[in-house]
């Protein structure tokens, strides 16, 4: 009996594409990425685990060797597509978990350059994306369990018969992707975020827009708390170091970072200053620490979230599909703290979509095709 090979289908043949041509979309993030230590925050490779745990949450990221564990600069592609994920349902599009795009408009919208050197670096992100898994049991509802999965279930190059590039293709996990369409677990950043260079300073970014939010009193840290919710492989001493270093040059858009002492006991205290994100929050009362116990360097220029009209010849069936009925608009649970600092997100007014210059992609190939 000859033997047969078995053949599995695509994750894309089952969903339906979702194009990205949404216009400008405000950067968001979810809030689960922003909590707990689910990316490097080094410049260079690192294979060694990150493991976690603060009461019924725990966060495994294991990496393959070849490639390392994602960064928090290659996070910038998953802050991307739920920024124009939100921003395409605020407008009544249907999304999907299977996205579409132009490498031009993913890294002009986190402020990358767009040469060569920068689509090489997106590639390299993209593979660290879909190699690194992760096992959690965030969101595991009334049953205990332990989801496993990866940034990126799936991705490809669409080129030419000469080889350019004229657009990609990816699939995000289920669990991103429910994460993001459920609007209590995303909130907006400020988009001078992907100007920040230091993997720390990112990360205290992210934690001080999930926790301080705009409360008067800001939000206090133990340091050594700090250390260990970061998932960093320094030791507390340099963390702490490198925690001094960042309030001394005060990065953080929209935050103050000022260093307190309890006895021995070393303190962050982050503060709200002027924030350019619109208001979705409220103050919590008291202050407290929480329940949680690259593409390269990102030094670009902000150039704007902004697609173009335009689409790829390579998708005749650019336009966006009809209304998103099926979608849920609403909070399907509230599954950060209780004394998180921030509430649920309200759907954006609609942006009208501003035409701007023909994108040109890489070895000067531009797109065609009306949306």
């Amino acid at each position: 009996m000859s033997s047969r090979r078995l053949i599995t289908a695509s994750e894309r043949s089952k969903l339906d594409p979702f194009v990205v041509a949404t216009g400008d979309a405000s950067p968001r993030d979810q809030r689960d990425l922003m909590e707990r230590p689910f990316f490097s925050l080094a410049k260079t490779r690192r294979t060694a685990p990150i493991l976690y745990e603060a009461g019924d949450v725990r966060v495994e990221v294991y990496a393959v060797p070849e490639h390392g564990i994602a960064t928090i600069w290659d996070a910038d592609v998953l802050i991307w597509a739920a920024s124009q994920i939100v921003e395409a349902e605020n407008l009544g599009f249907k999304t999907s978990r299977f996205l579409r795009f132009t490498p031009y408009q993913l890294l002009t919208s986190i402020g990358r350059q767009t040469g060569a050197r920068d689509y090489k670096l997106l590639k390299g992100a993209l593979a660290r994306l879909q190699s690194t898994v992760i096992r959690t049991t965030i969101r595991n509802g009334e049953h205990w369990r332990r989801h496993q999965f990866s940034w990126i279930n799936e991705w490809e190059e669409c080129t030419t018969r000469d080889g350019r590039v004229e657009g990609m293709e990816f699939v995000l996990p289920d669990w991103f992707y429910r994460g993001v369409i459920d609007r209590s677990l995303v909130l907006a950043i400020d988009p001078a975020y992907f100007r920040l260079t230091g993997g720390i300073e990112r990360w205290l970014y992210r934690v001080a827009r999930k926790h301080a939010g705009r409360q008067p009193k800001g939000w206090l840290f133990d340091i050594a708390h700090l250390h260990e919710k970061s998932g960093s492989l320094v030791r507390v001493s340099d963390f702490a170091l490198q925690i001094r270093r960042i309030g001394a040059r005060q990065p953080l858009p929209g935050y103050h970072l000022r260093i307190e002492w309890q006895g021995r006991r070393e303190l962050l205290r982050i503060l709200p200053a002027h924030l350019s994100t619109v208001p979705v929050d409220g103050a919590v009362d008291g202050v407290g620490t929480s329940h949680a116990n690259g593409i390269g360097i990102s030094d670009a220029a902000l150039s704007g979230l902004r697609t173009h009209e335009p689409q790829l010849t390579l998708w005749p069936e650019t336009a966006i599909p009809g209304l998103n009925l099926e979608s849920n608009s609403e909070s399907n649970s509230c599954s950060w703290p209780a004394r998180s600092a921030d509430k649920r997100t309200t759907p954006a007014t609609p942006t009208s979509q501003q035409p701007g210059r023909q994108p040109s992609l890489p070895f000067g190939r531009t797109p065609g095709g009306k949306r």
